[in-house]
């Protein structure tokens, strides 16, 4: 494993608007950095893009997943065991988290860190529904973090954070049959199943809009964070979901 190296895990699933820029940017502005696309599957021409930045670039890759084990959390998770850096940094490919952030949250994580929770100063740009949504599955997960006696964050439905390789990869290995994978908020898994002692800092940023393409998540989330929210979460998630019907 690199001392002091990082891999930015980009899931992906239809990003191929989005996906050759945002490579090209890391690879910019953080050329020590590894970058590890996990991707779903993706039927857009997403995989062929990173592909031909791979072949010229040892820095990148691309794992396509098994389309049964297809989700957010999941690629997220294997990414983390794939990954053979010291760190890891999480982000989305659409640009909605800045590559600038990561300077920040891999400043902290040298610094002692075990996990870095990328911090939405201005969560207007998330569309209303996506944005009560947030607030809601926010709140559910404060309280059942807080039960538990785990760490919590001012923004756990944030998909940008960083975090100690070791550390989270004996996690997933741990406890990710428990996870919610094919949910869209691994991080919440990641903190209830975290040690009680882990260091965990905040690093804010602006939050952005989706530069292309569209958002593949949406109010469902808090349906997912309820089953996340252990028996009681997923009896309610039950409810509610035959009553939508």
């Amino acid at each position: 494993m690199t001392p002091n190296g990082c891999t930015v895990i980009l899931p992906t699933y239809n990003e191929a608007e989005n996906i050759g820029r945002m490579i090209s940017c890391l690879r910019g502005s953080y050329p020590n950095f590894k970058i590890l696309v996990m991707d779903d599957n993706s039927k857009d021409g997403t995989i062929d893009i990173v592909n031909g930045v791979a072949g010229t670039d040892g820095n990148v890759r691309i794992i396509v997943r098994d389309p049964a084990d297809k989700g957010l959390t999941a690629s997220t998770a294997h990414g983390i065991t794939e990954t053979d850096t010291e760190f890891f940094i999480n982000m989305d490919s659409d640009f909605q988290h800045p590559p600038s952030a990561l300077e920040n949250i891999y400043k902290e994580l040298t610094s002692g860190a075990d996990l870095v929770i990328g911090l939405r100063t201005d969560r207007e740009a998330l569309p209303f529904k996506r944005r009560i949504a947030s607030l809601i599955a926010d709140s559910m997960a404060n309280f059942t973090l807080r039960f538990r006696g785990k760490k919590s964050s001012s923004d756990i439905m944030s998909g940008l954070f960083g975090g100690r390789t070791d550390v989270f990869a004996d996690v997933v290995r741990t406890h990710g049959k428990e996870f919610e994978m094919r949910g869209f908020k691994i991080l919440f898994d990641l903190l209830k199943y975290a040690p009680y002692d882990i260091t965990v800092k905040e690093s804010p940023y602006e939050f952005g809009e989706r530069q292309g393409g569209e958002s593949k998540i949406g109010s469902k989330i808090i349906f997912s964070v309820l089953r996340q929210c252990g028996i009681l979460g997923k009896m309610a998630a039950a409810v509610l979901s035959g009553m939508k019907r």
